[in-house]
């Protein structure tokens, strides 16, 4: 895919973007997506599944390839293909499978999100657990659409403080 966006050269993409073009918009946007990762009580693979779901809908090349890391530890090779059966896999508890189901649905049919389907989530999650995993699942399907749509996501680097 092509950027969208003229960078100029010897620009790092995402911080020219992100920085330079609209610092008012782009650091807080920047330190919004930072802080779901420094700041999650998610456990990892509820956590991966949903992330691994908004990056599978949003096309995101970064965020397909990208795996987070908590203490040392990543979930497995074959995950992300896991989160793309998440209907029938047997890799998945309960938790992960709604988080995986959450994040397609708050994707792709928000309208949808019925009675039924939040006496599922609150059986499983806390509602503070939902408030940050819908806020997690935002942040991720609004950046990582809007990397896919510039073009930005063949050079996105996750920046570190």
């Amino acid at each position: 895919m092509t950027m969208h966006i003229d960078i100029p050269e010897g620009q790092e993409p995402i911080g020219y973007v992100w920085g330079e073009m609209v610092p008012g918009i782009g650091l807080a946007a920047a330190n919004f997506s930072l802080s779901v990762y420094e700041h999650t009580t998610l456990g990892l693979r509820e956590f991966e599944a949903a992330r691994l779901r908004i990056a599978q809908i949003n096309g995101c090349l970064f965020c397909l390839d990208w795996r987070t890391e908590r203490d040392g530890q990543k979930v497995e090779e074959e995950f992300a293909d896991a989160v793309t059966q998440w209907r029938t896999t047997d890799a998945f508890d309960d938790r992960t499978r709604l988080a995986a189901e959450y994040a397609e649905r708050y994707a792709l049919d928000h309208h949808g999100l019925d009675d039924e389907f939040w006496t599922r989530m609150t059986a499983h999650y806390s509602q503070r657990e939902v408030v940050e995993l819908s806020m997690s699942i935002g942040s991720w399907l609004a950046f990582g659409r809007l990397n896919h749509v510039l073009g930005l996501d063949t050079v996105c680097v996750l920046p570190t403080h």
